[in-house]
């Protein structure tokens, strides 16, 4: 059995925090020998706080499936980056489409934003001295996610645009409205957990995975048993086999105590 779980609005609580009960539950199913794989559309620049619940297996998969990373020897173990060339070619699409748009890169070092990209709306802004200017000239390395922001009310519709620019080029997934993220072809958080457990040995029959946002449809749709939390966006509720409770009623915890006999006396 491996566990992989989504990490904002799936395994953290509504103000980004663990519960104890949860960090006792998941020290309990590691202790075991059943793996939770964390599954994000964090960056690595993200995730210092939680690296501590990172099991003896020692992995964990970021920025939607781009970055395989080795906690215990803080590198990364796989990147899925959108080159140069062909990341500025979809920067021009969707300027095209959506000429409001803020744009920015995640790359394996940092962010780089465009003048334009506003990140007082990000849960953790650019750190100070991060670098500033046109993408043509910052964007010299493969970019974990094109991060596409647009001020405007209408979500859906900017999405649809967004979208509808990139077309087969890049993969488009969102989390939160207003940000679009823009990955490398191929890259979803499915695809990066079916190589992280072919690496462990571990078939997908027997992998139980958790998510809440349409990011999170294919990993649930290639688990062997998948749960939505309470509340989530109604694709992942229809994709799931189960519903968990919300994220601030310690869901992924209260299953996990359930089917991991170590770990049923925490709860």
């Amino acid at each position: 059995m491996l566990v992989a779980t989504d990490l904002d609005g799936t395994l953290l609580r509504s103000d980004g925090t663990v519960s104890d009960a949860t960090r006792r539950v998941l020290a309990a199913v590691d202790a075991a020998g059943v793996p939770v794989v964390f599954v994000t559309a964090r960056p690595l620049r993200w995730m210092d706080d939680l690296w501590s619940m990172v099991g003896a297996h020692g992995v964990a998969i970021v920025s939607n499936g781009a970055i395989v990373y080795d906690v215990a020897a803080r590198e990364v173990r796989r990147l899925r980056g959108l080159e140069p060339a062909a990341g500025l070619a979809v920067v021009d699409a969707v300027r095209a489409a959506v000429p409001l748009a803020q744009l920015a890169i995640e790359t394996v070092g940092g962010i780089r934003r465009d003048p334009s990209y506003d990140d007082r709306q990000d849960d953790v802004p650019a750190p100070a001295g991060s670098p500033v200017g046109p993408l043509a000239e910052l964007w010299d390395v493969p970019a974990v996610k094109l991060l596409v922001r647009h001020a405007g009310t209408d979500h859906d519709a900017f999405r649809a645009a967004v979208e509808a620019a990139v077309g087969d080029a890049a993969i488009a997934t969102w989390t939160v409205p207003g940000l679009v993220e823009i990955s490398a072809p191929g890259v979803t958080k499915a695809a990066a957990l079916a190589e992280v457990c072919a690496d462990l040995g571990v078939a997908p029959a027997d992998v139980v995975a958790f998510g809440d946002m349409p990011n999170d449809v294919a990993m649930l749709s290639w688990a062997g048993t998948s749960y939505a939390v309470a509340g989530a966006h109604p694709s992942v509720l229809a994709a799931a086999d189960h519903v968990a409770p919300a994220n601030d009623d310690d869901g992924v915890a209260r299953v996990l105590a359930r089917l991991v006999p170590a770990a049923a006396h925490l709860l």
